[in-house]
C-alpha cells in the first residue's frame, strides 16, 4: 500500500439508485460493506437522499451510472454528492461508469447546449473532487472536467474474453470509421487482422447506413467493435452489410449496453451470433438469452478504486498483465 494523501481515511463506496448490483460487486471484491443511505421522492417529485451513516474524514466514491430515468439518476447523483460534502467527507469521487449526456460533446449545429460539459460543470458544483469513469464516446471531453478523470479502458477485459475464443480466421471491424482507432487497441492485442465499414448518418432518425467496406471479410468471422450499443441499428445494419460480403459468421464486443427500446429484440433477430457487453449499465438480459453474454467490470472498477484510494497508480491497470491478474464475473 502506497502513503498517499488518503491511504489513512476510511475507504466508503455508496450507491445511488441507478445500479446497485454493480456497486455491490464493487464493495464485495473491496470487502468493504455498501455505504447505507436512502433517497426519497415525494408527491411534489422533489427528492430527499440521505446518508446514514458518519462519513467525516471518509474517502468516499459514489456509484452511479446514466441509464433511465437519466435524469432522476444525475439528479439524485448530485443530492448525494452535496450531502456527502455537508457531512464532511475527506473526498468524494464521483464512479459514473456511463456517463449521461457523454455523447454531446461538441457544437454540431446551431443554438445547441454542449452538454457533456454542462453535466461536468453540475458535478464539480456539487462537490465532485475526481471522476472515474470507462470509454468516454470522445477521450477529449476529459477536458470538460475541472478536477482529475481516470477513464478506464474497456478493451482490457474484452479482449480476456476473446482471446480465450479467438479463432484463426478471425478479423476485427468497426462498425464506422470513427471506431478505427478504438478499434486498434484490440488488433494490437489480439493480433489481428482489421476491417473497417464506410457508414452514413443522414438524420436524426438512428438508421445508419453501411455504404462501403474496407477489408476482406470473404470466408472469416467478423467481430464488430463498438463502443456502445443503443438502438441496436448499427449493429444489425453492420451485420447484414457483412453477411452480404461473404463473413461465416458474425459477432460483437461492446462496452455500453444502453439498450433502447426494441435493441434487445432487434440484435436477436439479427446474423449476430454472440454480442459481448460490459455491466457499465444495467441490462435487462438474463442467461436464458442465447445472443448477449454479460462481462462484469465491476472488479476492474474495484481495483482502480482501491488504487485511487491507496495513492497508486491507476493507468498500471492498461497493461494486459494486470488485466490477466483481476478475476471477472460473467
Amino acid at each position: 500500500m502506497s502513503d498517499g494523501p488518503f491511504a489513512h481515511q476510511e475507504l466508503k463506496v455508496f450507491a445511488g439508485s441507478s445500479h446497485e448490483v454493480f456497486a455491490e460487486g464493487i464493495c464485495n471484491y473491496l470487502d468493504i460493506p455498501l455505504g447505507e443511505s436512502h433517497s426519497a421522492t415525494f408527491s411534489n417529485e422533489n427528492m430527499l437522499v440521505q446518508i446514514d451513516e458518519s462519513v467525516r474524514g471518509a474517502d468516499v466514491f459514489v456509484v452511479q451510472t446514466s441509464c433511465p430515468p437519466v435524469h432522476d439518476n444525475l439528479f439524485e447523483m448530485l443530492i448525494m454528492i452535496d450531502a456527502l460534502r455537508g457531512a464532511s467527507a475527506a473526498r468524494i469521487t464521483a464512479v459514473m461508469p456511463y456517463i449521461p449526456y457523454i455523447r454531446s460533446d461538441k457544437k454540431d449545429r446551431p443554438r445547441i447546449s454542449i452538454t457533456a460539459r454542462l453535466v461536468a460543470d453540475m458535478l464539480e458544483t456539487a462537490g465532485v473532487d475526481r471522476v472515474l469513469t470507462m470509454d468516454l464516446h470522445a477521450p477529449q471531453t476529459q477536458g470538460f472536467f475541472r478536477m482529475p478523470v481516470d477513464q478506464l479502458i474497456g478493451a482490457g477485459p474484452l479482449c480476456e474474453v476473446l482471446e480465450r475464443k479467438k479463432g484463426d480466421d478471425w478479423i476485427l471491424v468497426a462498425a464506422d470509421a470513427g471506431e478505427a482507432k478504438d478499434l486498434g487497441r484490440f488488433a494490437n492485442r489480439l493480433e489481428l487482422p482489421m476491417a473497417i465499414i464506410d457508414k452514413r448518418r443522414y438524420s436524426d432518425d438512428e438508421q445508419p447506413q453501411a455504404e462501403h467496406l474496407i477489408g476482406d471479410v470473404e470466408g472469416k468471422t467478423a467481430i464488430i467493435v463498438d463502443d456502445e450499443i443503443a438502438s441496436g441499428r448499427t449493429l444489425v445494419e453492420a451485420s447484414n452489410f457483412l453477411v452480404e460480403h461473404g463473413a461465416a459468421e458474425v459477432r460483437a464486443v461492446a462496452t455500453h449496453p444502453v439498450f433502447s427500446p426494441g435493441a434487445v429484440e432487434r440484435l436477436d433477430a439479427s446474423p449476430l451470433e454472440r454480442v459481448t457487453i460490459t455491466d457499465t449499465l444495467p441490462s435487462e438480459t438474463d442467461e436464458t438469452n442465447a445472443t448477449i453474454e454479460t462481462l462484469s467490470v465491476a472488479p476492474l472498477f474495484a481495483e482502480a478504486i482501491g488504487r485511487i484510494h491507496d495513492g497508486r497508480s491507476v493507468s498500471a491497470l492498461f497493461s494486459p498483465e494486470a488485466i490477466r491478474n483481476i478475476v471477472f464475473d460473467r
